[in-house]
């Protein structure tokens, strides 16, 4: 199976997305995900029906798919070929020419005589017709054969009744009680109008994540030599380096690609990717992510990842997937956004009905509240509440360095009852410092043994050590061993013996356990060292804030008792569970999240299985890569920072959509029955049709603002 990733044109409601959805699964494809907002349509597909065949069937359905991510308007690509109406902004202001006359008798105190003639107004009508049937009438005829009416079915009938009614009364005796051409134009018109609002506002919606896409095309100042080996440097745009291509990067300049630095040094600001702003520190063999700035300095660097390898297009394309997953909220307006329109139109059927049987307006007036029943229902507003808040969601985690892979995950951010962290690498940095130290001679000798044995051990511990005492007056083994899981054995020239390692050494010289390191001379114990894990500068904070929102904090770690609960005790932790093995984790996790939704926060390899299992696993940027897979979370700025903000920003993500839903719900609910009595005519009700569905991406956009933490 080949798994396909295509930017598709044309989708304005869930509606079109279900159309696309069905059409691809019924083709037998696998994995089908369909995001309207965005545009981003993925699926399996095997080698039984080709890809040329799909996109024929999608451009059939009314909709383009645009390659190598080139973006257009959200329009469908068919009917008037386009230099005219690319846009809803275009169609509208070409309607509006020929609509404006039309409305303008019913403005009071303004008769203009001509305007009353039924054939100027015929003439009027029928290019605003054209041009509407073009747009509405194509994409509801095709959505009706696919089975999922959409919401243009509801304006073409609206517009189409008004239209042949209006035809109708031309030939009518009375004809002035049968015209309705302005109705028809304005409901077109101004339908084009909303739906320009609409996408206007739902483009916002996208900003966090255009802004990061943005920065994938770039220039490079690419390094090559000439004949003679003299550097010679040239610009190109990113997307053509190839990973081993050196580049030179300067102040103010992107970084064009991952890449690793050969020469130089540098402050960076990796902003767009973890939303820290403060500069970091680069130097020689340090990594440089694609899409950071070079904010001082200037480095020569080779490129390691290209196109969608680079963090940043794993990045866009986690927080595409997301927005194409459906969270059970969204599942239910999906279900009610299918049978909507069918229901609309019996509705409206009833209206007419009614009116007419049981109310002495006639016909005409019964027709006008029928269309308005119509033109005024939204099924894009159902549609929309979701996906728009979501969007806005992701979009400003990713923006502040938190990934998700799913749109699950916001939601169930919400009921998060406790969390629990790995310690080493999580609420530490996992970089040792000497704490203490206790030795029978002069200090400076005691850096020398220390420094002369640990050096040829691999332990994190005692790389530790050597980068604090390192010195040039080492001493010269004659043999040297490390003995796994215990320490460094060695004998100088004289035949002294030496080793420094871990408790098992010294057993038999103390009783002393307490200690990281011991150093033993010839059966003789010279002294002892304490390494200490330093704690994140952030982790007391972030366990005070969880405490404050009464989320219960739980340290889980494989690490001794007595460090886990120093450890614990220093930043206020609720429970401390250590000496436990990978499988003990697991189980422990498991027996949480039975008790209340739990996250885990974890980095190590042996944290990937409880991450997974968790109710949310959250995993650090710099956590080993299984452990980036297994969670739902990787904060991106190198800490906790961000995990406040994580789960925060789900928490209102899942309250901007029930504001959503709750908003569009009670529009129909109160709209249509508005419509139905009179109260509002087609031509109010095509305009408070589109601003509805601007009012949820209003509401949606809130989130980039709001305080969430």
């Amino acid at each position: 199976m080949e798994k396909v990733n295509w930017k598709v044109n044309g989708m304005s409601c869930t509606n079109c997305a279900l159309t696309i959805d069905k059409y691809l699964k019924e083709e037998g494809l696998q994995n089908v995900k369909v995001n309207f907002i965005g545009g981003d349509v993925s699926f399996e597909i095997n080698s039984e029906i080709s890809k040329d065949t799909v996109e024929k069937g999608i451009k059939n359905l009314g909709y383009k798919v645009v390659h190598n991510n080139t973006t257009s308007s959200a329009t469908h690509a068919h009917g008037l070929k386009r230099f005219w109406f690319s846009n809803h902004l275009q169609r509208f202001w070409f309607c509006f020419i020929f609509t404006a006359p039309l409305i303008l008798h019913m403005i009071p105190g303004v008769t203009i005589h001509a305007l009353m003639n039924p054939y100027l107004q015929l003439a009027l009508t029928i290019p605003v017709y054209i041009v509407g049937m073009d747009f509405f009438g194509r994409s509801a005829l095709k959505s009706l054969t696919k089975g999922i009416p959409n919401m243009n079915v509801l304006i073409t009938l609206g517009s189409t009744a008004a239209f042949v009614y209006s035809l109708y009364g031309l030939f009518a005796t009375n004809t002035k009680e049968y015209l309705f051409f302005e109705t028809a134009c304005t409901t077109i018109t101004l339908v084009f109008l909303g739906n320009w609002l609409e996408d206007t506002s739902v483009e916002k919606t996208q900003a966090a994540i255009k802004q990061l896409a943005s920065t994938q095309r770039v220039m490079a100042n690419m390094i090559a030599f000439d004949e003679h080996h003299h550097e010679q440097i040239f610009q190109i745009e990113n997307t053509a380096l190839h990973v081993g291509d050196l580049v030179l990067i300067r102040t103010g300049e992107h970084v064009p690609m991952d890449c690793k630095i050969l020469w130089g040094e540098a402050n960076v600001s990796e902003a767009i990717i973890t939303g820290e702003s403060v500069p970091i520190e680069k130097k020689m063999k340090d990594t440089l992510i694609g899409g950071s700035i070079i904010e001082t300095g200037t480095v020569k660097a080779q490129i390691t990842a290209v196109g969608e390898d680079t963090v940043l297009a794993n990045i866009l394309r986690m927080v595409k997937d997301a927005q194409t997953e459906k969270p059970p909220m969204q599942q239910m307006a999906d279900k009610i956004s299918a049978i909507f329109v069918p229901t609309v139109v019996s509705i409206a059927l009833i209206t007419l009905a009614a009116n007419y049987f049981f109310t002495p307006i006639g016909f005409g007036n019964s027709l006008l509240r029928s269309i308005a029943v119509l033109v005024i229902s939204c099924p894009c507003a159902m549609g929309l509440a979701t996906p728009a808040a979501i969007a806005v969601g992701l979009g400003r985690a990713a923006k502040n360095g938190v990934l998700l892979k799913n749109a699950k995950s916001l939601e169930s951010f919400k009921d998060i009852k406790q969390v629990v962290f790995d310690k080493t690498g999580t609420l530490t940095t996992g970089e040792f410092k000497i704490a203490a130290t206790n030795f029978h001679i002069q200090e400076a000798e005691a850096k020398r043994i220390v420094y002369s044995l640990e050096k040829y051990a691999t332990h994190p511990i005692a790389k530790a050590i050597t980068k604090e005492w390192k010195t040039k007056d080492e001493i010269k083994w004659s043999t040297v061993t490390e003995i796994k899981g215990v320490g460094v054995k060695a004998i100088d020239k004289e035949g002294n013996t030496f080793l420094a390692g871990s408790y098992k050494i010294a057993e038999a010289l103390t009783t002393d356990a307490l200690h990281n390191i011991y150093i033993i001379k010839n059966d003789e114990l010279l002294g002892w060292m304490d390494v200490a894990d330093e704690i994140r500068p952030e982790a007391k904070q972030i366990i005070h804030l969880l405490k404050t929102k009464k989320i219960k904090t739980i340290l889980l770690s494989g690490d001794k008792k007595e460090t886990c609960e120093k450890v614990a005790q220093q930043l206020g932790i609720d429970e401390v569970i250590a000496e436990q093995t990978p499988q003990q984790k697991l189980e422990k996790i498991s027996a949480y999240t039975q008790q209340a939704p739990t996250a885990m926060v974890g980095d190590g390899i042996n944290d990937a299985p409880a991450l997974a299992k968790a109710t949310i696993g959250i995993s650090l940027s710099d956590s080993s890569h299984i452990a980036m897979q297994s969670a739902q979370v990787v904060l991106m700025n190198h800490g906790l920072k961000n995990l406040p903000l994580s789960l925060g920003l789900g928490k209102h993500t899942y309250i901007t959509i029930k504001e959503n839903l709750f908003w569009a719900f009670s529009y129909n609910i109160v709209a249509i029955p508005v419509a139905a009595l009179g109260f509002l005519s087609p031509t109010f009700g095509a305009l408070f049709m589109g601003l509805s569905d601007v009012v949820l991406a209003l509401n949606s956009i809130r989130l980039n603002f709001k305080k969430v933490v």
